[in-house]
């Protein structure tokens, strides 16, 4: 059986300190050793395969240089794009991602979020946003658990990083007002979702500044089948039918763009929509659709960058009641157009 390569296998080939050798191959602390000496190392580590002990290095630093990333569903589109902002901030400072889903149960979260304990993660970012966490995470604070919230908000102390969701509703109502739209509906997502209360509650009152009738039709599934069904029940009850809607995310956009195709009426001509999120491929939509873009890869980045800084302080807990809010924006495409006369 070959011998395994040693850090001082490295330093020696290299012929530098074994603690030079250590530092050039960390991501943390290789701005440390002149430019030279760093491509001698590396080049020596290359040349004998060197791979390092992962174990024994947590053993020395109690730092596995893993993060356990927890969301709702792989298969919404509004997630990949924040993990890779998470994975880019982690991966040139050598940290890995273990990454969770829940399908949006409380129970399988709180079954991650103790599976990726036993594999001793540095902590954790959640992206979860169910209000019934509470008790969850309140019991994490008190053991210590580092955690950021990414796209959600919650009761705890915890740090959150998050969309300006208030600002962006309040936009969208906005615009729809401007093309003379004055009876709206929100489907609204579900209603033990943070973000859901945070648009809703701006939804009311941007409607109220607007002078417009704003309804909200809450406990949407954040689906586009969800969307649809919600729509044909708009559609199909008696009295004046709203002449837009703002969706509680594009999916369910998607779906109400289905379902006036479905009953022959046109979008943008007898009813506008306006998405949230902006996920890709959205402009691709037909008509190309009109929605909020919230900067997903950036919430990512600030979520990893302050865990990352708690991790590198040795703090136990990552700084108190921070809240990180990133602004949003309207991006407006052809699924909206003036009020239908």
């Amino acid at each position: 059986m070959a011998k395994r390569v040693t850090l001082d296998d490295v330093a020696e080939r290299a012929g530098v300190h074994k603690a030079t050798a250590s530092r050039a191959l960390n991501e943390r602390t290789q701005h440390q050793v002149n430019p030279e000496t760093l491509r001698r190392v590396r080049r020596a580590a290359r040349e004998l395969d060197y791979q390092p002990d992962a174990v024994a290095r947590s053993l020395r630093t109690s730092s596995t240089q893993t993060i356990g990333i927890i969301i709702p569903d792989l298969m919404n589109p509004i997630f990949p794009p924040l993990v890779r902002g998470i994975e880019h901030f982690l991966q040139p400072r050598g940290y890995s991602a273990l990454i969770a889903n829940t399908d949006g149960y409380s129970q399988a979260e709180s079954a991650a979020f103790d599976s990726l304990l036993q594999r001793r993660v540095d902590g954790f970012i959640l992206a979860t946003g169910r209000m019934a966490d509470q008790e969850f995470l309140a019991d994490a604070r008190r053991r210590g658990i580092r955690v950021v919230l990414a796209n959600r908000e919650a009761s705890t102390d915890y740090p959150v990083v998050m969309a300006d969701n208030a600002s962006g509703i309040a936009a969208a109502v906005q615009h729809l007002a401007g093309l003379g739209h004055r009876d709206v509906v929100h489907l609204a997502g579900p209603d033990d979702f943070s973000t859901t209360r945070t648009r809703a509650v701006a939804f009311t009152q941007a409607t109220a500044a607007a002078g417009m009738r704003g309804e909200i039709v809450s406990g949407v599934a954040l689906t586009a089948e969800a969307g649809e069904q919600a729509m044909d029940a708009v559609i199909s009850r008696p009295g004046a039918r709203p002449t837009a809607v703002v969706a509680g995310n594009d999916l369910v956009a998607l779906g109400v763009i289905h379902s006036l195709r479905a009953h022959g009426l046109d979008c943008p001509g007898d009813v506008s929509v306006v998405g949230y999120n902006d996920m890709p491929f959205a402009g691709d939509f037909s008509p190309a659709l009109t929605t909020v873009r919230v900067p997903l890869r950036e919430i990512g980045i600030e979520a990893a960058r302050a865990l990352i800084g708690a991790v590198e302080a040795a703090e136990s807990t990552v700084q108190d009641s921070l809240t990180i809010t990133l602004p949003v924006s309207l991006i407006v495409r052809e699924s909206t157009g003036p009020a239908a006369r």
